[in-house]
């Protein structure tokens, strides 16, 4: 059983990520700035905003793995770089390992081609979040050889406008985006939960970005 902090445990990922790692029998905590909804039960819940150092510190005590799925939305518009350059020591220095979640806007749509976000009819709404979660990870792989972290892209078509159902399979990539054989790329919050589980307990991707989907 491992500890799992999960930082933004009540939104779309987080939660999903929650609900799986309690299933799995982990000792799972969410934080984030309110309380859901609909809590899991078996999941601890704590509030508070990680522009509080405090309240960030809190986040990584006592952790075995810290997963980070906060969107750089709302209070953290322009500001979830600087969260996680602070995130990254205090994770290496505890022992613990850091899980980030990013999006599909960074991957390549091919191999050695362009990534997703620099396609032509990428959605200029979504372009500053997909830059932050690309830059996210060149901070992870530019951090201290002492930080233990995985990286992880969803499909293209992850998020709670198409949530999906529960199939208990998936397949991995590396940095190049996943499609079907129609050309779609998908996976559920369910499955998506399911793969970040599977690497917590497995550690197959060390200091790497892997993504997953059908």
């Amino acid at each position: 059983m491992a500890k799992i902090k999960v930082i933004g445990g009540t939104g779309y990922a987080g939660s999903n990520i929650v609900r799986e790692g309690v299933k799995r029998g982990h000792e799972v905590t969410s934080l984030s700035r309110n309380l859901p909804a609909n809590p899991v039960d078996g999941a601890t819940y704590l509030t508070g905003s990680v522009l509080d150092t405090v309240f960030l510190a809190q986040s990584v005590a006592d952790a075995d793995v810290v997963i980070e799925a906060l969107s750089p939305r709302g209070e953290l518009e322009g500001k979830l770089e600087d969260v996680v350059a602070e995130l990254l020591p205090l994770v290496a220095a505890a022992g613990a390992r850091l899980g980030i979640i990013g999006g599909a806007g960074s991957l390549q749509v091919a191999p050695g081609g362009p990534l997703v976000m620099d396609t032509p009819g990428f959605p200029a709404e979504i372009l500053p979040e997909s830059r932050t979660a690309g830059r996210l990870l060149e901070m992870a792989k530019a951090a201290s050889a002492e930080l233990d972290w995985f990286y992880v892209s969803p499909a293209g078509g992850f998020g709670a406008f198409a949530p999906g159902e529960a199939t208990g399979a998936y397949r991995t990539g590396g940095d190049v985006l996943l499609v079907d054989d129609a050309g779609n790329s998908n996976i559920s919050g369910a499955d998506f939960g399911l793969a970040v589980i599977d690497e917590v307990e497995s550690a197959a991707h060390r200091n790497q970005r892997f993504t997953v989907a059908y």
